[in-house]
């Protein structure tokens, strides 16, 4: 019988992340039925509580005496038939199971030599566990202690499946049998091929067993991954996607097959070998150099690509389609007549202290201490050529690429005190439409050059759109045409971005409990569509007048509550977020060349949500006001974490030995502000603003000219 689809829920947005609605727990009274995973509970009778409560008087019994022999280290039989007699009762007792580790391993340091005894005492240990398996199917202490003495080596495996093919016909999607099922497996001959036959028998009998389907994506990821024969990508996938339609048709309201047919999805799209998706300087592009924030106010200068820094150097950014390490000057060559530039130390950009990250830049000297006239330099990049760049999933970047681009260095340099404040609302030119200069500041995308994955995807999008009525179909057919989007040639792009919209619109409404997540769906959808094309971006472009004809980005009024897209915006300079509904800034940590950043009016909580701004060593002039800094205190004992305070290095520094209760008051802004170069700060409309925390900042960042609209210093 076809599910009625106008009844059709779901619990989440296949998010893979298992919450669960509200409505989905309801309070309990003494008069309703308590229920577990859907099974009633029924209340005790009185002989029942009587015979509960005398176990659990013999199991105190038993926890009291069994703590004492652990306490004095007894290892003897009695000893150890009584923390048998404990797991038989609690097969949880985690003690317990450590305890008779720590007496095999007395015993065996004593009789090493005699193999008979050795493979008695590790087959008693798995007749223990299995006992407490019959008691308790879920038993973690069980399962491991289980693994630990097969992997003495002394015990057979040969029963292992067996057993666990037992195991597996009570309760067929127990997740800790299915791991300890992959254990057992890495440890007897059977192939991978024969397990995968073992998950599709599995699943014929149970669509809705979530353990097999994903036992099923780990066989798979492991046989595509070493190319095993008869499991390439192209071949393989699209007969996956039909077997899992058989479970979604079937019962479109069980959640399993739709997981799995999320995870082929990412298979579809995602390529193995990491790529280079774009970088800063792009290919062909011509920059100009100089030293000072605010030099070049020159209109003869390139109006596209000017680039003013203190420092005398200039970012080299690299942006991956998926985490990369051992970037490095061994792995990427710099080939350019500029001095100082011979061993580059390439840095991750990351918020997770990491060595493994998307976004990588070096910084290229261009000042001289010696005067010079303007001069033109050739710079190459060369990445690829040299083995050592490698993903987080272990695949090396075997696509060798190369990019060339021209600096033009300008001996000029200016002390900037930032006499004039910096306007959002003056002094913008609109972006020549017409101009092809935009093609050579923005990269496109590598084309993967794979037709089976194009077909595969539309094949899937004409079958769900059968689905399109429902929640689950209306969200798998965004993701669906968001895939396609993606692979499709640029021309094509723009007609998917607005389905996907209106589907994620559609979502909003239908499935309130979501919002949020539909809500950042729908952004990234609207961001990728605003950078799908140049004559698309070109609509958002602008230039300011007063700071070198600075590149800006307008995205303010959108509605945006996600940042996405961003490797396509490297060269932007100047950035409008405001009037959004962002709640942090993460994703901007890549735009690297960022001297403005407006973010006025947004839903901002707390400094911590801006530390990705930490990131951005061009940035001078930064508004937040009118958020929600202050609203919400951050207590930071409410995680296992620490507060940065935990570490004495803040109190090295002058303001740390200061003003140490304002530290610790404004402990956030503090950790975020301090590593900010900032000129111009509006923080105006939030709870945190006030005298106290204006008078704080300037100590904070001492550079600072002018705090919301007022000037600090001559």
């Amino acid at each position: 019988m076809k599910p009625d689809r106008n009844k059709f829920s779901i619990e989440e947005p296949l998010s893979l992340s298992l919450d669960r609605s509200r409505d989905d727990f309801q309070p309990l009274s003494s008069t309703s039925e308590r229920k577990m995973h859907g099974r009633p509970r029924k209340a005790y009778k009185p002989e029942e509580e009587a015979a509960s409560a005398s176990k659990a008087a013999k199991l105190r019994s038993l926890q009291t005496q069994f703590m004492s022999i652990h306490h004095h280290k007894i290892y003897t039989k009695e000893a150890i038939d009584l923390s048998r007699k404990l797991l038989e009762i609690n097969p949880e007792a985690y003690t317990a199971w450590n305890y008779r580790k720590l007496a095999v391993e007395d015993t065996l340091s004593r009789e090493e030599s005699n193999q008979d005894l050795v493979k008695s005492i590790l087959d008693e240990e798995l007749k223990v566990v299995e006992s407490a398996l019959r008691q308790n199917f879920k038993s973690y202490g069980a399962w491991h202690h289980r693994k630990w003495v097969l992997s003495k080596g002394h015990s057979s495996v040969g029963n292992e499946l067996r057993l666990l093919d037992k195991f597996q016909s009570l309760d067929s999607r127990n997740f800790h049998a299915w791991n300890y099922r992959r254990f057992a497996v890495e440890l007897t001959n059977r192939s991978k091929q024969d397990e995968l036959k073992y998950t599709e028998d599995m699943i014929s009998k149970d669509f809705s067993n979530y353990s097999a389907w994903h036992n099923r994506s780990v066989l798979l990821s492991s046989l595509l991954a070493r190319k095993a024969e008869g499991f390439t990508p192209n071949e393989k996938i699209p007969e996956e996607y039909k077997l899992v339609h058989d479970a979604i048709f079937t019962d479109e309201d069980d959640q399993s097959g739709w997981f799995y047919h999320l995870w082929l999805l990412d298979q579809t799209v995602n390529v193995e070998t990491p790529l280079l998706t774009s970088s800063w300087p792009s290919h062909g592009s011509c920059i100009n150099l100089s030293g000072g924030d605010g030099c070049l106010n020159d209109s003869s200068s390139s109006k596209l690509t000017t680039f003013c820094s203190d420092l005398g150097s200039f970012p080299l950014i690299l942006y991956f389609d998926q985490p990369v390490s051992g970037v490095s000057s061994s792995t990427v060559a710099v080939d350019s007549e500029l001095r100082g530039n011979e061993d580059l130390v390439w840095e991750p950009v990351s918020n997770k202290n990491s060595r493994v990250s998307c976004v990588w830049v070096a910084r290229l000297n261009y000042m001289s201490s010696e005067p010079c006239f303007p001069k033109e330099y050739k710079v190459k990049v060369r990445i690829g050529n040299s083995p050592g760049i490698v993903s987080s999933r272990g695949c090396n970047f075997s696509t060798p690429y190369e990019f060339v681009f021209t600096a033009h260095v300008h001996d000029t340099v200016r002390e900037d005190s930032q006499e004039v404040i910096v306007s959002w609302t003056d002094g913008f030119d609109i972006w020549d439409a017409q101009s092809k200069d935009l093609n050579f500041l923005v990269n496109l995308d590598q084309q993967m050059g794979l037709k089976w994955r194009q077909e595969a995807i539309e094949e899937e999008i004409e079958l769900f759109r059968a689905l399109s009525d429902s929640k689950i179909g209306k969200l798998t057919l965004a993701r669906l045409l968001m895939a396609k989007a993606m692979i499709s040639e640029n021309g094509v792009k723009g007609v998917h971005y607005e389905e996907i919209l209106e589907l994620y619109s559609d979502l909003m409404v239908l499935d309130s409990s979501h919002y949020r997540y539909y809500k950042d769906e729908h952004s990234v959808a609207l961001l990728h569509k605003v950078t799908s094309s140049t004559e698309s971006l070109s609509r958002y472009l602008f230039q300011y007048r007063d700071i070198n004809n600075s590149i800006c980005l307008r995205l303010n009024n959108l509605s945006l509550s996600r940042i996405a897209s961003v490797e396509k915006l490297l060269f932007v300079q100047m950035l409008d977020l405001s009037h959004n509904e962002l709640h942090s800034t993460e994703g901007l940590e890549a735009m690297q060349l960022i001297s403005c950043l407006n973010l006025s009016h947004n839903r901002i909580r707390s400094f911590s949500a801006l530390d990705s701004l930490r990131h951005l060593k061009q940035l001078r002039v930064l508004d937040v006001s009118h958020n929600n800094i202050g609203e919400h205190s951050v207590d930071t004992t409410r995680y296992l974490c620490s507060s940065p305070l935990s570490n004495s290095e803040w109190t090295e520094d002058e303001v740390g030995r200061q003003m140490t209760s304002l530290v610790t008051k404004y402990w956030d802004a503090y950790f975020v502000l301090r590593d900010l170069d900032l000129k111009q700060l509006d923080i105006a409309g939030n709870v945190i603003a006030g005298d106290e925390f204006s008078s704080f900042v300037p100590q904070v960042v001492p550079k600072l000219v002018w705090l919301d609209g007022q000037k600090l210093r001559s």
